[in-house]
């Protein structure tokens, strides 16, 4: 590791001005992100993740602001930056290029009227490509490297065409295109199903391990933490309540509201005990809901029919759930 984290905060406070007065949303936070690494921010809801997120890529609220502390961005080429103040221009210089940001609202985070293909590719253009066939090249290779299928045809489609996970893998694809040196995913995989979840994981994993790039990860999923992460920052209303390696924290956690949190979360035990048949229902008579040798196409102009659901079928038993 260098000897300067990547990504350092200290002490940070950030406010937010509402009708009801002034709201301390995140207070005295400290933690660093090495490069080549991950660190994950955990905590409930409201606990102050996001805003953390936020408040280090500079796009807080309007009525956000940091009250208090100081976040440093220690790049391979230009050096250390003080994060906290600065201008729209230099923003602009750092976001997708040295900073980029995986949110975790597909709905609301593409232009429902721009195509795939120019989301993905804005932050090329902003960057200074110029040559329209390398990034449309570099679309295509980004998007079939997020695992979505038939990349050429997406990138011609518009965000409603696409499902709400798709569209996550887009945002992940577009936060990839200049390979920064420090990428924070909010949440970036809870529009996802597991496989593709891990997918996405090990696509950001090979990217730090390539290009050293640091991972500031924000997540609820302790599991998911506990596989992926170097180390763990432990919130709840809006503080830090214990951080350190992974392995140590989990293990040994100090904070009674980490052991809390531990303790509340799903073990794989308790998840295979509840998906065992239950004797005390009885499915007796008809099916519910019998579905037999469903098959769906989709008609596309020029082109083979899309082949969506291929001979499917189940039974739905009255009184029983059916995953």
């Amino acid at each position: 590791m260098s000897a300067q984290p990547l990504l350092s905060i200290r002490d940070l406070a950030v406010q937010y001005r509402t009708r009801r007065g002034t709201v301390d949303a995140v207070r005295g936070v400290s933690f660093d992100v090495e490069a080549g690494s991950v660190t994950a921010l955990v905590g409930e809801s409201g606990s102050g993740k996001t805003t953390v997120a936020q408040t280090v890529i500079g796009l807080l609220a309007s009525n956000g602001h940091v009250s208090a502390g100081s976040i440093r961005l220690t790049e391979r080429t230009d050096g250390p930056t003080d994060l906290v103040g600065l201008s729209e221009r230099r923003w602009r210089h750092l976001r997708g290029r040295c900073i980029a940001l995986i949110p975790q609202d597909p709905g609301n985070s593409l232009n429902p009227v721009a195509t795939i293909g120019w989301s993905v590719g804005e932050a090329l253009r902003i960057h200074g490509w110029k040559d329209r066939a390398k990034i449309r090249a570099r679309v295509i290779d980004l998007l079939e490297r997020v695992g979505i299928d038939d990349p050429e045809t997406r990138a011609r489609q518009y965000p409603h065409e696409l499902s709400g996970g798709m569209r996550q893998r887009v945002l992940i694809a577009a936060a990839l295109a200049l390979r920064p040196e420090l990428i924070i995913a909010d949440e970036p995989t809870s529009a996802l199903d597991v496989t593709v979840q891990r997918t996405v994981l090990d696509l950001l994993d090979e990217l730090r391990t390539e290009t050293g790039t640091g991972i500031l990860f924000i997540t609820h999923d302790l599991a998911v933490a506990a596989d992926r992460s170097d180390a763990v920052v432990v919130m709840r209303g809006g503080q830090v309540q214990e951080a350190g390696p992974t392995a140590g924290v989990l293990a040994a956690p100090r904070s009674p509201y980490t052991r809390t949190l531990l303790a509340d979360a799903p073990s794989l035990a308790r998840v295979v005990e509840r998906a065992a048949p239950d004797a005390s229902v009885s499915a007796t008579g008809e099916p519910l809901v019998e579905v037999s040798g469903l098959t769906q196409e989709f008609v596309r102009a020029g082109r083979s029919p899309l082949l969506a659901v291929d001979d499917v079928s189940f039974t739905v038993a009255r009184g029983t759930t059916h995953a």
